[in-house]
């Protein structure tokens, strides 16, 4: 790893009066214990700053600024840059639904497709919600082991889901990959299973079109409401065969047109690509795919959900339309996953709860003396950009939560704040930017992480500690595969959740592949952010 430290900061006058004056109101949601409304200007790149009422927010350990900072003499120093995380917000899963495919099928996954992010919010963790659209900011975090390591945990949680009944209407366009490597045995059969558990649970108010792709684009159903149209659906996924090459553009470009045209106002506008994306035919590159239909992104709204199927399975491609396509992305490999995407997932899935999404977690240098986001490596943003809303950020939906796991490594003796994460979003409709913030102090990071109270933590913790140990990484305090099987194998019982259990079952396979024998790891750096 490089590590980086820069040792000077930066200061603005504790008086914002005139900015505050002309900045945007930013109103958060409530929910989080810890967490607080801001009023802010739009001091690009700086943490959010502290209301001027307050003086700033508090934890249990002590008064401090928004960002962390101390105020003197009418100046508020801020955490130096390099004490700054910020990232667009991910609710992706691709990855570890690929990875435990994967090994099934007895092979380690690529290292580039392992993304620990989505391992990690592919479990649930228990953060409360919010009443309203919108966030609630959870940190906490434990002990990590010797040498002053500790995980602090970012939990972000959108309201619950809607019941079925209570959502907005949908209007979804599928887009299907029907190529010739489409007919191996769990995809384009499990694909049309998909649409067969997903057209039993959309409402009559709902629509759907067709669209079909292999070396052409074609629509086999324009824009239909599923009132009476159930049957006619039906028969056109089951006449879906494979054929041919596999042409994306073609797919996503016929499929935005369809969308665009059958638009249903008031509606959840969506396109579904449901594709192993092992594109070889037109344009392969998922920015200049994205350019062709960028304006019914933009002005139209609608985002893409991407499904992806297949022991061979082009999951770059894939992230990377779906991450830049103002979406997400999700892996199936059996009916059972499919019956969760498509039926418990659902709401999750179709509706918006927050645009652009970003975090930004701001450090105190004088209890931390290093840190290193785990994962998120493809969704960082530049600090100065957090509050420029023309920088995309995540899509996120009720129902969703998103963690980020920080390995921190505190100062001998530290006390007092240790970080405030800030999440800054869009409203769906009206693009009016909201925030909400949270704080942690030492005191709440102090106990044990195994054996500690909380079980979901150390799901989170598992979790990240498998997929950096399958990309070849180590992080401080990690324990080996072994170790990992275990405790995943006991968090399962204690916590009686089957993902939990297949969690263990595939770190089991991997250390068995493996060949076992994996040592701890921890390391020594330099004071800052640790790239």
């Amino acid at each position: 790893m490089e590590y980086r430290t820069r040792k000077y900061v930066r200061t603005w006058r504790g008086a914002l009066g005139v900015l505050l004056a002309g900045g945007v109101l930013l109103t958060g949601c409530s929910g989080a214990s810890d967490g607080k409304e801001y009023s802010s200007a739009d001091r690009r790149g700086a943490p959010a700053p502290a209301p001027a009422a307050s003086g700033g927010a508090a934890d249990s350990d002590g008064a401090k600024g928004a960002d962390g900072s101390k105020k003197q003499d009418g100046l508020r120093e801020s955490a130096p840059p390099d004490y700054l995380s910020t990232f667009a917000l991910d609710v992706d899963t691709a990855s570890y639904g690929y990875a435990r495919r994967t090994l099934a099928d007895g092979n380690l996954p690529e290292p580039a497709t392992v993304r620990p992010e989505e391992f990690v919010n592919s479990f649930r963790q228990g953060y409360r919600r919010p009443a309203g659209n919108g966030f609630t900011v959870n940190v906490d975090g434990a002990r990590a082991g010797a040498d002053g390591w500790s995980l602090v945990r970012v939990g972000l949680a959108t309201r619950a889901a809607p019941a079925r009944d209570e959502r907005p209407p949908t209007a979804l366009t599928f887009v299907v990959d029907i190529s010739g490597s489409m007919a191996e045995p769990g995809r384009l059969d499990l694909v049309k299973k998909s649409l067969g558990i997903l057209t039993d649970e959309l409402r009559d108010d709902d629509s759907i079109s067709l669209v079909t792709f292999s070396d052409e684009a074609k629509t086999l159903l324009p824009m239909t409401r599923l009132r009476d149209h159930r049957g006619r659906i039906r028969d056109r996924v089951d006449s879906m065969e494979p054929t041919d090459s596999t042409n994306v553009e073609a797919g996503i470009r016929r499929g935005y047109d369809e969308a665009v045209d059958g638009r249903v106002k008031g509606a959840n506008n969506r396109v579904v690509l449901l594709s192993d994306a092992l594109a070889n035919t037109g344009e392969t590159d998922a920015e200049a795919i994205l350019e062709r239909i960028d304006s019914a992104r933009r002005e139209y709204g609608i985002t893409l959900f991407g499904v992806g199927v297949g022991s061979d399975y082009g999951d770059a491609l894939m992230e990377q339309l779906t991450n830049k396509g103002d979406g997400h992305t999700t892996y199936i490999a059996d009916e059972t996953q499919a019956r969760k995407v498509f039926v418990d997932q659902l709401p999750a899935h179709l509706e918006l709860t927050a645009r652009d999404a970003k975090a930004q977690v701001a450090f105190d240098p004088e209890t931390v003396e290093k840190f290193k986001l785990i994962g998120y490596e493809d969704r960082k943003i530049a600090d100065e950009d957090f509050r420029n809303d023309r920088v995309d950020g995540g899509e996120v939906g009720p129902g969703h939560t998103v963690t980020a796991l920080y390995a921190v490594h505190l100062r001998d003796g530290a006390s007092g704040h240790v970080a405030t994460a800030t999440v800054r979003w869009l409203d769906p409709r009206t693009r009016a930017p909201h925030e909400q913030t949270g704080a942690v102090g030492t005191k709440a990071i102090d106990g044990p992480l195994w054996g500690g109270d909380s079980k979901r933590l150390q799901v989170a913790a598992v979790a990240a500690y498998f997929a950096e140990t399958l990309r070849g990484g180590r992080l401080p305090g990690a324990p080996g595969l072994g170790e990992l099987t275990s405790r995943s194998e006991k968090l399962a019982s204690e916590t009686e959740d089957d993902s939990v259990r297949k969690l263990a079952t595939a770190i089991g396979q991997a250390d068995r592949l493996k060949g076992g024998g994996d040592d701890n790891g921890s390391g020594g750096a330099p004071e800052g952010e640790m790239d």
